[in-house]
């Protein structure tokens, strides 16, 4: 397994060799550095910390800062745990860059998708509206809350208006159409999770062969 961490910029479109236009996703991938190196001997299992992101001194805790100084890198705001088979590969101190992937490669990706705040149940759940005439007296409302004296509650999992969005998701088995190691950026096919300027985490995909 390998992963990466990186900021969505946008979408945009681009070519294939049939002409096709494919729309992809751009992901800068600013430079990961590695901070720790975890093994099976040490740690029980094998594993790779990487910092992503610079960050001021002054809110970084203590134990985080001892924790930087240790590997000898600077303050990093994020950071993540890639399992890997050969820890032995890599290094404190090591940066991962985009090139870690190559086109064709599968990958799922993990972000925070856009807060949608408190919505009713037609946006939240994709229900349909009443009649908007007058003496309709229903037009946006979550619908029939359940039977009367029997069972007399509402049951467990019906639909209703709450928070949407801002969440956790995770698309899986998406093609990374193109590598651009100069610029540090990987192109993704389809959509994926979360705002630009969002981060994302780029992993190997866990489904391979569908």
């Amino acid at each position: 397994m390998k992963g990466i961490v990186g900021k969505k910029v946008g979408m945009t479109q681009v070519f294939n060799e049939d002409g096709l236009v494919i729309p992809v996703t751009v992901i800068e991938v600013e430079p990961n550095v590695v901070t720790q190196v975890k093994t099976v001997e040490k740690d029980g299992y094998n594993a790779l910390q990487i910092g992503y992101g610079t960050i001021k001194e002054k809110n970084v805790s203590k134990p985080m800062k001892g924790h930087f100084s240790k590997a000898g890198v600077t303050y990093k705001r994020l950071v993540k745990e890639f399992k890997v088979e050969n820890p032995s590969e890599f290094t404190v101190g090591q940066e991962i860059k985009a090139d870690l992937f190559k086109a064709g490669d599968k990958v799922d990706i993990t972000g925070i998708s856009k807060g949608k705040g408190f919505q009713g149940v037609i946006k939240r759940h994709g229900q349909s509206r009443g009649p908007m005439a007058h003496g309709s007296r229903y037009h946006r409302r979550p619908g029939s809350m359940g039977a009367t004296s029997t069972p007399g509650r509402v049951f467990k999992g019906k639909k209703l208006p709450g928070h949407m969005g801002n969440v956790k998701i995770t698309v899986q088995n998406l093609e990374i159409v193109m590598v651009d190691i100069n610029k540090n950026v990987l192109l993704v096919k389809g959509a994926v999770p979360g705002p630009r300027k969002g981060l994302l985490t780029i992993n190997e995909t866990i489904k391979q062969g569908k």
